[in-house]
């Protein structure tokens, strides 16, 4: 990637002479090509790296509230076993009846905020585009370049 501002500027000094011909011309309209096509897909590469990496944040944040729910309704599936006792407090029951409600409650926190965690990633993920769109439109900026340099 260093060379390629090397190869721009000799292409700058290499212009400014009058007795160039047509087999350096095109010659030098190769290199000057092939840097382009270098930069872009270097950019290219850089797009898709940053996607992939979206991707697999989004991905862990995912894992995480799927944890984090399934905690919730570990603890959701206790407390309401617990709590079905509290019903009956008024009729001979035992202690545990008492802790019933605690840990539902906690259960329910957990499931809103690990539901809450998936619903918003899997917005944000949905919203991530697939497609490198500067790269995209720097090719076709090219390509009308290329049409239009070869055309007139």
């Amino acid at each position: 990637m260093s060379e390629a501002p090397e190869k721009r500027s000799e292409s700058i000094s290499r212009a400014d002479s009058p007795d160039e011909g047509l087999p350096s011309l095109f010659s030098r309209l190769g290199d000057d090509l092939g840097t382009m096509l270098e930069l872009r897909l270097n950019l290219l590469k850089v797009e898709i790296r940053e996607d992939v990496d979206a991707y697999i944040r989004r991905g862990i944040t995912m894992v995480i509230g799927g944890i984090v729910v399934a905690v919730g309704f570990a603890l959701a599936n206790l407390a309401l076993s617990f709590f079905i006792s509290t019903l009956f407090a008024n009729f001979q029951v035992s202690q545990p009846v008492k802790y019933g409600l605690g840990f539902m409650t906690t259960g329910i926190v957990y499931l809103v905020v690990g539901a809450i965690i998936i619903v918003v990633t899997r917005k944000r993920l949905a919203a991530q585009d697939l497609l490198p769109r500067r790269s995209l439109n720097e090719f076709e900026h090219d390509k009308e370049l290329v049409k239009s340099a070869i055309q007139g």
